[in-house]
């Protein structure tokens, strides 16, 4: 009777790919299908309240103590931290940010439903998900990269450069700062726009990158959290809040959003990997969120909260090995994938497709850079170094100001008459 259920089982499967259009490209054998279910099913946490997104996505709400972090063997006796030990503090009288032209941005599912105290919500995943991956494996990671790293710019390197940057498709306009500091953490305010994917295996996304280790080798820790666009991930074109994590470089450790065994979440407001709304427009309203991460002084967790201080969840100290002690540097900024599909530089645009010269309104920005110091301290950042290896296709521009502290200007439309 088990092996009749279970085989009418799959062969629902099988008809679900189809109807979705997955079975036109491909034959999906039912062992595979049979492993795809049983990973689902691991990752997919009963809930106790699913909702119903506008944008299509289906929001579980989870008991916290049911959450898939809590199933990495280094946190099999881990006890939820509620709250961190101390906030940053900010010494200093913030700057007054005109609020009639930049707003903030939230979540689409928050129109139809919330998660009940005590639980998570957590982007369900589905069949159609893992099959847009390049396999099970690679499900939820960034793809692998090649060490050492090179750049084909033209652009002078400094020898200090994050070589973390470069390499097997992709590439960056960022600013940096570090290699001499003690960093404990970053923030940001960033503007949300919906740039354009040539094809579905490219991303876009603009993000902080909390790093320590050597980016030569195997034993880079990084911490990242931002926005990005990724139709192979998500299944189409919005842009979604998403963070990630390795301890390895990228290779086995680690994973976006709650697909793997890691972060911790601890707020029932926030779905990571859910799509932001509203989004920035040309000349109009500019809709930004802001992202701050920061070593738990006292633990040694490292946390994250979103938009106006609401903690999100944090990354057990026991996942990493440099990033136990402290940050080496911290970089803000965007990234994409070029595949050259077509045997040229791709026109997956990065921020609002814009370069940077076009500035407020039309530019994407990071403002008001913040770094968190050994007495858990946040401060304006005084010194950044900017870096674009490609600027005829993105390029990034740093300014300073009264209002919005260290802030750049980056971005671009990728493939033109000077990006071939």
């Amino acid at each position: 009777m088990r092996k009749k259920m279970r085989g009418l089982f799959l062969v629902l499967l099988f008809l679900v790919c189809l109807l979705n259009g997955v079975g036109a490209k491909r034959v999906i054998s039912s062992l595979r299908l049979a492993r795809i279910q049983k990973h689902l099913d691991r990752i997919n946490k009963p809930a106790v309240r699913s909702i119903q997104s506008p944008d299509g996505d289906i929001i579980d709400c989870v008991h916290s103590h049911k959450q898939l972090a809590l199933d990495h063997p280094l946190l099999k006796n881990h006890m939820i931290q509620r709250l961190p030990s101390q906030r940053p503090r900010f010494y200093g009288e913030r700057p007054i940010i005109n609020s009639t032209i930049t707003k903030k941005a939230w979540q689409n599912w928050h129109h139809v439903g919330h998660c009940p105290k005590g639980t998570i919500p957590i982007r369900r995943s589905s069949i159609n998900d893992v099959l847009r991956a390049k396999s099970l494996y690679h499900y939820g990671k960034k793809r692998r990269r090649q060490w050492p790293l090179t750049t084909t710019s033209t652009t002078t390197r400094s020898p200090n450069a994050p070589d973390v940057v470069s390499g097997n498709g992709h590439e960056h306009a960022i600013a940096y700062t570090g290699t001499d500091q003690e960093l404990y953490g970053a923030k940001a305010t960033i503007n949300v726009w919906e740039p354009s994917i040539q094809v579905g295996n490219e991303f876009s996304l603009s993000q902080i990158w909390v790093l320590s280790g050597s980016f030569d080798g195997s034993d880079l820790n990084s911490i990242e959290a931002g926005w990005q666009v990724s139709p192979e991930l998500y299944g189409d074109s919005r842009p979604r809040l998403f963070t990630y994590w390795t301890s390895d470089a990228y290779q086995v450790t680690g994973c976006y959003n709650l697909l793997c065994s890691g972060f911790i979440q601890t707020n029932n407001k926030i779905a990571i990997g859910a799509s932001i709304s509203p989004i920035s427009s040309f000349d109009g309203n500019q809709f930004e969120i802001s992202i701050l991460i920061w070593k738990d002084p006292k633990l040694g967790n490292w946390w994250m909260s979103f938009g106006d201080d609401l903690l999100v969840g944090y990354w057990p100290a026991e996942l990493f090995t440099h990033l136990t002690d402290r940050a080496t540097m911290v970089e803000w900024g965007g990234e994409v994938v070029n595949t050259r599909s077509d045997g040229k530089h791709t026109s997956t645009q990065m921020g609002s497709g814009r370069f940077a010269e076009e500035g407020f309104t039309r530019s994407s920005y990071f403002r008001n850079l913040e770094i968190v110091d050994a007495d858990n301290s946040l401060s304006p950042v005084q010194s950044i170094t900017t870096l674009a290896e490609n600027p005829n296709c993105y390029d990034i521009k740093s300014s300073s100001s009264s209002e919005w502290g260290t802030y750049f200007y980056y971005g671009g439309p990728g493939s033109n008459p000077k990006c071939l």
